[in-house]
């Protein structure tokens, strides 16, 4: 069967789900994981109307995460009508769920991508975002992991290890995402620390405690995104970055350091800052390179530039980024952030534009575009007299 006949039909498809009362974006979604499931049955069995069969697969599909997304959002709100669990609380469902999902037959990053679909509710999108890889690619590792565990017995759960990878994944959609799942992702992780003694869920609880301490700060009161170093401290929850450096400090006192605990440990120096010049950028860069020799992934490398540039000038941070593949997501942000700390301003306005151009949420959008335009500004003014 022609792929390409087949991605063909995807307006048409998309347009039906849209008149039936879906919203675009999970009308894509749908659409996407029809057409995944025509690649692999049309050939043995093609149907008469293919228009009419993806229609009605991704229609199910839609109902189906619908379902799945309000039973999610109907837990949180009960989990948000309670307080909030103390750190030895026992485990609940959701929990054993994800170790389910982390079942020994998956590899460990198709039960992280299976899990974020089925237990935590993230579309394929967000999920191939988190990843970095393309929706399609994403949206096939998930049907292959279906596969794998059909009438296979869910009876022997999978390791801590992959069981914190999803978790992280969650947060960090709950904290920079749509999706509002950290609070949901922190309550998880408190029953993980009650039930299992490892240095890493330590690290890891430490790790969310000290990024939501932040919330409240990262964005103004109509939604418009503010940068770490614009943010009111004043406005930083207290207690849970003392919780979180506390936690750090356990985990750290055993000695068998992991990224969670490295991640924690940056947090930390934030956290720790009265203001952004007091930051100590120093040893940031010294954490990087300790989570760099634990896992060199490129967002890693990418965050690791801009502590440079803050540590060792904004060219040691252009010199770090060189290095760096440009078509990383947030590559052309922090390429511009660096450019405007090295004086150029209008290859800084560009860079800004151009990643305004390749963000994933309005919010940011509008915060590069308005980068963008006070640089164009400055560089058009006349110089002082």
């Amino acid at each position: 069967m022609d792929q390409g006949f087949v991605r063909a039909l995807t307006p048409s498809v998309i347009g039906a789900l849209v008149r039936r009362g879906a919203d675009f974006a999970a009308a894509e979604d749908a659409t996407q994981e029809a057409l995944v499931e025509a690649l692999h049955r049309w050939p043995g069995e093609p149907p008469r109307d293919p228009t009419a069969w993806l229609v009605t697969v991704a229609w199910r599909k839609f109902l189906d995460a619908t379902r799945a997304q309000t039973s999610r959002r109907e837990r949180e709100l009960r989990v948000a009508r309670e307080p909030a669990p103390p750190l030895g609380s026992a485990h609940d469902d959701a929990l054993a769920l994800y170790f389910l999902c982390a079942h020994p037959s998956l590899t460990s990053a198709s039960a992280v991508a299976l899990t974020l679909r089925a237990v935590a509710g993230l579309t394929t999108r967000q999920i191939a975002e988190a990843y970095l890889v393309p929706e399609a690619t994403m949206a096939q590792r998930i049907s292959r992991a279906k596969r794998t565990v059909a009438g296979v017995r869910l009876d022997e759960p999978g390791d801590v290890g992959t069981v914190l990878r999803v978790l992280y994944l969650v947060f960090n959609e709950g904290f920079s995402g749509d999706v509002d799942l950290a609070a949901e992702a922190i309550r998880l992780t408190r029953q993980l620390a009650a039930l299992v003694d490892h240095e890493e869920v330590l690290g890891l609880l430490a790790l969310m405690l000290l990024h939501h301490a932040r919330r409240a700060a990262r964005r103004t009161a109509d939604g418009a995104v503010v940068p770490l170093a614009e943010q009111d401290r004043t406005r930083w929850d207290t207690a849970a970055i003392a919780e979180g450096v506390a936690l750090l400090q356990a985990a750290l006192a055993r000695d068998r350091l992991g990224e969670y605990q490295a991640q924690a440990a940056i947090a930390a120096l934030h956290a720790d800052a009265r203001t952004t010049a007091e930051t100590d950028w120093v040893q940031i860069v010294e954490w990087y390179d300790e989570l760099v020799r634990l896992t060199p992934n490129p967002v890693v490398l990418l965050n690791r530039a801009v502590a440079v540039g803050e540590a060792d000038g904004a060219r040691a941070g252009l010199a770090a980024l060189d290095e760096l593949d440009p078509g990383l997501p947030r590559y052309a942000a922090v390429a511009a952030h660096l450019h405007e700390r090295d004086g150029d301003l209008v290859t800084a306005a560009a860079l800004y534009a151009e990643a305004a151009r390749a963000a994933t949420s309005a919010a940011e959008r509008d915060h590069l575009v308005l980068q963008a335009a006070r640089l164009n500004q400055r560089a058009a003014a006349p110089p002082a007299p």
